[in-house]
C-alpha cells in the first residue's frame, strides 16, 4: 500500500506542474494587466506603464516569468495584483468561504446519490425508482441559476414572510457585522449556518441527481454478480448482502465521478455564489481577476481549483485500493 501511494502522489505532483505551465501559458496570451491603465483618461505616462510592468514581472522573458511565478506558488506566494495587493492574502480567505459550501454540498450530494441510487436498484422498475428517476432527470436539465433563484424565492423570501421571522438567509456568506456583535464564536458560526443552508442545498441537489444515476447503474451490475448470488445460497440475508457485499464494490464507479465532478462544483459555486451574493472564490475571479484584467488573480484561482481537482482525484485513487485490495498490485 505504501508504495501504491506513493507512486498516485508522484504522478499527482507531475500533472500539478503540467497543469501549471498550461494554466500560466494561457493566462499569459490571453491577460494584460496594464490594459486597465492604458484605458485611462488621461492616459497614463510610459514611464509608469513601465514600472507596473516592472513591478507584476510581466517586462520579462516568458520562461523567467514562469519560473518566478512558479517558485512563488510553491512558497505559497501568488504574487501582486493590478492594485499592488497580495494575491495570497484575497486568495485564502476567499478559499474558505467556497470551501464551506463545496464540501458540504459534496457530503449531502454523496450521501444522497448513495441512497437513492441503492434503493433504485433494489427496487427496480416499482414506484419509487420511477419517482426519484423522473426527479433526477429534472433536476439534471435545470440551469443552475434558475433553480438556485428559485430556492432563494420560494424557500427563503415567500417562507419568511409566511412564518413571520428569517428562517434562511439570502445574502452573503454572514450578516453584515456579525464579528463585531457577537458574543461567542458560536454565534457567528451560528449565523454562517443560516447563510449556508440554501447555497449547499442547491448545489448538492443538481450534483446528486447525476451521481445517483450511476450509483443505480453500477449497484444493478453489482447486484447481478456471480459473488452475491454464492453469498445468497450460503444463507446471507438480502439486506446484509447488498449492504455489506455489493455496495462496497458498487461504490468505485461512484468515487470515480466525484473525484471528476469537483471541477464542475468549483463551476457551479461561481454561479451559486453570484445568486446569493457571497463573496467567495467565484466573486474573486469575475470582478478581481477577469473583470480587472488581471492575470495574477485568475493564476491564483485556477491553482487553487486545478490542486483541488488533483487532490481529489488522488483521494478517489487511494479509495480505489481500500475497496477493491486487487487494484494496488495493478
Amino acid at each position: 500500500m505504501f508504495f501504491f501511494t506513493l507512486r498516485r502522489v508522484l504522478a499527482s505532483v507531475l500533472v500539478l506542474l503540467v497543469s501549471s505551465f498550461l494554466v500560466f501559458s494561457l493566462c499569459a496570451a490571453s491577460f494584460d494587466p496594464l490594459a486597465k491603465f492604458r484605458q485611462q483618461q488621461p492616459p497614463p505616462t510610459q514611464e509608469f506603464l513601465d514600472d507596473v510592468a516592472h513591478r507584476l514581472g510581466v517586462d520579462q522573458p516568458f520562461p523567467v516569468r514562469y519560473w518566478h511565478w512558479l517558485t512563488g506558488v510553491v512558497h505559497g506566494d501568488f504574487g501582486l495584483t493590478v492594485n499592488n495587493t497580495e494575491v495570497t492574502d484575497q486568495l485564502w480567505g476567499r478559499v474558505a468561504v467556497t470551501g464551506r459550501m463545496i464540501i458540504g454540498a459534496v457530503i449531502l450530494a454523496v450521501i444522497l446519490a448513495i441512497v437513492v441510487g441503492v434503493l433504485g436498484a433494489v427496487r427496480q422498475y416499482e414506484f419509487s425508482d420511477y419517482a426519484t428517476t423522473m426527479l433526477a432527470y429534472i433536476l439534471i436539465a435545470l440551469p443552475t441559476f434558475w433553480f438556485a433563484t428559485l430556492l432563494k424565492q420560494y424557500l427563503a423570501v415567500e417562507l419568511n414572510d409566511f412564518v413571520g421571522g428569517r428562517v434562511f438567509e439570502t445574502i452573503g456568506e454572514q450578516s453584515a457585522g456579525i464579528q463585531l456583535t457577537a458574543t461567542s464564536q458560536w454565534e457567528i458560526w451560528k449565523d454562517r449556518l443560516a447563510h449556508l443552508v440554501l447555497p449547499t442545498i442547491s448545489l448538492a441537489l443538481l450534483t446528486f441527481a447525476s451521481w445517483s444515476r450511476f450509483q443505480r447503474a453500477s449497484m444493478l451490475d453489482v447486484l447481478g454478480s456471480d459473488y452475491l448470488r454464492l453469498a445468497r445460497a450460503k444463507g446471507l440475508t438480502y439486506r446484509r448482502t447488498v449492504w455489506r457485499h455489493g455496495l462496497r464494490n458498487a461504490l468505485i464507479p461512484l468515487t470515480t465521478v466525484v473525484a471528476l465532478g469537483i471541477g464542475t462544483l468549483f463551476g457551479g459555486a461561481i454561479i451559486t455564489e453570484q445568486v446569493f451574493a457571497w463573496n467567495g472564490m467565484g466573486r474573486y475571479l469575475l470582478q478581481d481577476g477577469i473583470g480587472n484584467n488581471d492575470v495574477n488573480v485568475v493564476l491564483g484561482w485556477l491553482m487553487v481549483s486545478a490542486f483541488f481537482v488533483i487532490l481529489f482525484n488522488l483521494i478517489a485513487d487511494l479509495l480505489y485500493a481500500v475497496l477493491d485490495p486487487r487494484i494496488r498490485l495493478s
